[in-house]
C-alpha cells in the first residue's frame, strides 16, 4: 500500500512538471551554431610540424605547424648578396667629377687673370678666347659625365628595388608557411597529417569559437517591430531529457529579407509562412552543442 503510494506521488510530480515545461511558451526557436573557419595551406611544401588532434583549443594567431621553408631561405639568402653586390657598385657623383671642378675652376682663375691683363693691353685677346673654349668643354664634359653617374646609378637602384621587392615576397611567403589558427577556437576537424605534402589552398583543420555560440532562430513579421540589435533575451538550451537551461543572449542580427521557414521547422502549414532569420550571441558554459535546438524568449 505504502509502495503504491509513492508510485502514485512519483507520478503527480512528473505530470506536474511536464505541464509546467510544455506550459512555458516561446517566442521563437532554432538551431545552435559556432564561427567556423577552415584553415587552408599558404603555402607549398612538406609539413615539418602538426602536432595538433582533434578537441584541442588554439589560441588566436599562435603557431600550430610549419611548412617547410629551407628553399624560401636559401633563395633569400641569395637575393640579400645580390642586393649587396648591386648597392656597392653605385658611385658617389662627388668623387668622380671634383677633378673636372677643380680644372673649371682653375680655368675660371685664369681667366679672371687674362681679363685683367688684357684691360691693361698686356696679354692677346686669343689667349682669353681660348681659355673660354677649355672653360666650356670642361662644363659639358662635367654635365656628361654627371648624366652617365645618375643614370648607372638610377638603374642600380631600380635592380635594388626589384631584388628587394623579391625579398619581401619571400618573407611573406616564409611568413605564411607558419600555421596558425586565425582565431580562439576547438579543432573540430584535422584534414592533413605531419610529413604530408601542403599544397597553396590545401585544407589543413577545421576550428570553431564554441565560447561564443549563437542561435539562428525565426521569427515572424508581427514580431519583427519588437525587437532590435543589442536587445538582451532570454535564451533556453535542452539540459538532459525533460530539462532547460537558461541563457543571457543578444541579438546580434536581424535579416532585411523574408524567407520562408526552414523545412524543419514545426509543422508544413508553418514552413509556408514567411518569416525572418535573426542570431542572437549566447556564451556557452560548454553545455550547448552544435545543433541543438534552442528556444528564446523576447
Amino acid at each position: 500500500m505504502k509502495v503504491l503510494k509513492y508510485l502514485i506521488a512519483g507520478v503527480l510530480v512528473v505530470g506536474a512538471y511536464a505541464c509546467s515545461n510544455k506550459g512555458m511558451k516561446y517566442d521563437a526557436s532554432g538551431v545552435f551554431d559556432a564561427t567556423e573557419v577552415i584553415v587552408s595551406a599558404q603555402g607549398y611544401g612538406k609539413i615539418k610540424q602538426f602536432q595538433i588532434t582533434e578537441g584541442d583549443v588554439l589560441e588566436a594567431n599562435r603557431q600550430v605547424g610549419l611548412i617547410d621553408t629551407i628553399q624560401l631561405y636559401l633563395k633569400k639568402t641569395q637575393l640579400e648578396a645580390n642586393i649587396e653586390s648591386v648597392r656597392s657598385k653605385k658611385t658617389t657623383p662627388s668623387t668622380q667629377i671634383a677633378a673636372l671642378q677643380q680644372e673649371i675652376e682653375t680655368q675660371k682663375a685664369e681667366r679672371s687673370r687674362y681679363e685683367n691683363l688684357i684691360s691693361m693691353n698686356a696679354a692677346n685677346k686669343k689667349q682669353l678666347d681660348d681659355i673660354n673654349a677649355q672653360i666650356k668643354l670642361l662644363e659639358r664634359q662635367l654635365a656628361a659625365l654627371s648624366e652617365t653617374i645618375n643614370n648607372t646609378n638610377s638603374s642600380l637602384s631600380g635592380e635594388s628595388l626589384s631584388l628587394e621587392a623579391q625579398i619581401a615576397q619571400l618573407k611573406d611567403q616564409i611568413e605564411k608557411s607558419i600555421i596558425t589558427s586565425p582565431i580562439k577556437g576547438t579543432v573540430l576537424a584535422k584534414y592533413t597529417e605531419q610529413g604530408e605534402l601542403a599544397t597553396d589552398g590545401k585544407a589543413l583543420f577545421k576550428v570553431a569559437d564554441i565560447e561564443k555560440m549563437y542561435l539562428r532562430a525565426y521569427i515572424t513579421a508581427g514580431q519583427l517591430t519588437t525587437i532590435k540589435i543589442g536587445q538582451r533575451v532570454k535564451v533556453y538550451s535542452d539540459l538532459g531529457e525533460s530539462d532547460r537551461k537558461e541563457y543571457d543572449g543578444i541579438i546580434t542580427w536581424i535579416s532585411d529579407k523574408a524567407e520562408f521557414t526552414p523545412k524543419t521547422i514545426q509543422t508544413r502549414e508553418e514552413r509556408a509562412n514567411l518569416v525572418y532569420a535573426v542570431k542572437i550571441e549566447v556564451r556557452n558554459d560548454g553545455y550547448i552543442k552544435k545543433g541543438m535546438y534552442g528556444e528564446v524568449k523576447f
